[in-house]
C-alpha cells in the first residue's frame, strides 16, 4: 500500500477547506459553465443523485479490483473514490457541512466500538 498523501489530519482539513472554498465559489456561477453550478442549479436531487451514482462506480471497480489489485485497478478505485467524496462535498454544502465537519465526527469515534457507537445513537 502507498502512503497517504493526506496522511495527517491537518492537511486533510486543509483540503477540505480548500474544496469547500472551491464549491462554494462555483455555487453561484453559470451552470453552463460550472459543473458544480450545475449540480446546484438542481439542488439537491442532482448531487444526490451523482453521490449514488458514483458509490455504486465506486463498489463496481472494488468487486471488479482484483484481489491483489493491480495498479491499474488500484488507480480506478481511487478514482471511483474521489468521484464520491466530491459529489459528497457539493450535497454536504447545501445543508452547511463540510469536511472538517466529518472528520471531527470520526476523530470522536475514534477508539469506540462501532457496535458500541452505533447503539448509543439516540434511536
Amino acid at each position: 500500500m502507498s502512503a497517504d498523501p493526506v496522511a495527517s489530519s491537518a492537511s486533510s482539513a486543509d483540503l477540505f477547506a480548500r474544496l469547500a472554498q472551491t464549491i462554494a465559489s462555483r455555487a453561484g456561477a453559470d451552470p453552463a459553465k460550472s459543473y458544480v453550478a450545475k449540480l446546484m442549479a438542481k439542488a439537491p436531487d442532482a448531487a444526490l443523485k451523482k453521490v449514488g451514482e458514483e458509490a455504486a462506480e465506486f463498489i463496481m471497480a472494488c468487486k471488479d479490483a482484483e484481489l491483489e489489485a493491480s495498479a491499474e485497478d488500484r488507480e480506478r478505485v481511487v478514482g471511483e473514490a474521489a468521484d464520491v467524496w466530491f459529489h459528497m462535498l457539493v450535497a454536504m454544502s447545501r445543508y452547511d457541512v463540510g469536511g472538517a465537519d466529518v472528520l471531527a465526527e470520526l476523530a470522536r469515534r475514534e477508539g469506540l466500538s462501532g457496535i458500541e457507537e452505533k447503539a448509543s445513537r439516540p434511536k
